[in-house]
């Protein structure tokens, strides 16, 4: 997509239809020809042909073709690159990230780019981003559809920035390759928990950032955390695939170079005296990491965290992580209390891990009836498989058992 996009001189729609064209080639093809030497060379080749056509059938594109004939797009290491006179640092140094740069325009509501720059740049379905934002997946159909049509109807042009123009689009990158990531550490569908190539994919953009923007505190606190965050990956389900909570984890599993490093960076990022909520929730994850298990975990530091973070992201889903670290500090009770309060809101109502964590406290405070009712409650809002799993067995860990 980041190569095709930039041939297309920035048009979305018809750079998708080129590599969705490219993608049907193979399916159709690989099965009896085999897999090519570099999938990604020949899908980008493909993909290019199929753009020129179109290009073509469409002669109010002239000035496209041209530019696109002009290039030539040949296989470099793992990158395909496009051979252009001139070029970009951000292009240069990774055609994804110019290309996530490219979509996060300003002239497009801060919500919608992000929503579009995973559409269309980073391939998680309308559905997966829905659940990000805590929207109706129609809702954010719409959204979609709104903003392509914007772009196209205002002639926005959708080029790679450089200089100052990254600052003004750097918090809307930033977000993007922290739902990116997020998607890939608890997957919203499918049967994994995990799904490690996005995780992996995050990390590396944002290590990408870093190495471009060195003295960005937020894109430092940013890597921070996916690095804090994916050390836990090994420990998170068990042998057949189930998710073990934080508190259960096996931290001897946890990579501890990963914390060390995400550890290094939070102080780094710190030092700048510039603090920002990727540094805060950077911050968050390093208590957890430094902490030998649940009960030796600083909790209080971490709710004053999650005090200072609420000032800079101040929205239910951090109130809600809040509330789980409050139940740790000072009772399941007290937590509750917070979680009962946020579910008078009616999206929030309609997000299924809120029942999840409110029957977690219910159950340690020690309200079966009430737990049950909540894990019921998720799994009649929706839950991915592997969060279905562990929600029917703490149901049927609740359950009374039947009469003789």
């Amino acid at each position: 997509m980041a190569v095709i996009t930039r041939l297309a001189g920035g048009d979305l729609e018809i750079a998708e239809d080129a590599v969705q064209d490219a993608c049907a080639a193979a399916l159709a093809q690989w099965p009896s020809s085999g897999i090519p030497a570099s999938p990604r060379a020949w899908l980008v080749s493909v993909a290019r042909h199929k753009l020129l056509d179109r290009i073509r059938r469409e002669s109010r594109r002239a000035v496209k073709e041209s530019a696109a004939m002009a290039g030539g797009v040949h296989a470099a290491g793992q990158h395909a690159v496009v051979a252009e006179s001139g070029g970009d640092p951000l292009t240069a140094a990774d055609d994804q990230l110019g290309l996530v740069f490219m979509c996060c325009h300003p002239a497009l509501d801060p919500a919608v780019r992000v929503a579009l720059t995973l559409r269309s740049v980073c391939g998680l379905s309308t559905g997966q981003i829905a659940a990000g934002f805590l929207v109706p997946e129609a809702t954010m159909a719409q959204r979609l559809v709104r903003a392509k049509r914007k772009i196209r109807q205002a002639g926005i042009p959708m080029l790679v920035p450089s200089g100052p123009e990254l600052g003004g689009r750097l918090s809307s990158v930033l977000r993007v390759i922290y739902l990116v990531f997020t998607e890939g550490h608890m997957a919203t569908g499918g049967s994994q928990l995990v799904r490690g190539d996005l995780c992996d994919e995050a990390i590396r953009l944002a290590r990408v950032i870093t190495e471009l923007l060195p003295d960005e505190p937020e894109a430092t606190g940013l890597l921070a955390l996916l690095l804090l965050t994916d050390a836990r990956r090994a420990a998170r389900t068990d042998a057949s695939g189930g998710l073990v909570l934080l508190a259960d984890q096996d931290r001897s599993r946890w990579d501890a170079a990963m914390i060390a490093e995400g550890g290094r960076l939070v102080e780094q990022a710190l030092r700048l005296r510039q603090p920002g909520p990727y540094q805060l929730h950077a911050a968050i994850a390093a208590c957890h990491g430094e902490a030998g298990s649940a009960v030796d975990t600083d909790w209080r530091q971490i709710v004053a965290l999650y005090d200072e973070l609420l000032r800079f992201e101040p929205t239910a889903v951090v109130a809600a992580n809040r509330a789980a670290a409050v139940a740790m500090a000072d009772g399941p009770e007290a937590g509750l209390a917070i979680l009962a309060e946020l579910g008078s809101d009616t999206a929030m109502a309609r997000w299924p891990q809120l029942h999840v964590a409110t029957a977690e406290l219910l159950r340690r405070a020690g309200d079966a009836d009430a737990a049950l009712a909540a894990y019921r409650e998720a799994l009649r809002l929706g839950l991915a498989d592997a969060q279905r799993a562990f929600v029917e067995r703490r149901i049927r860990a609740l359950s009374p058992e039947p009469a003789d």
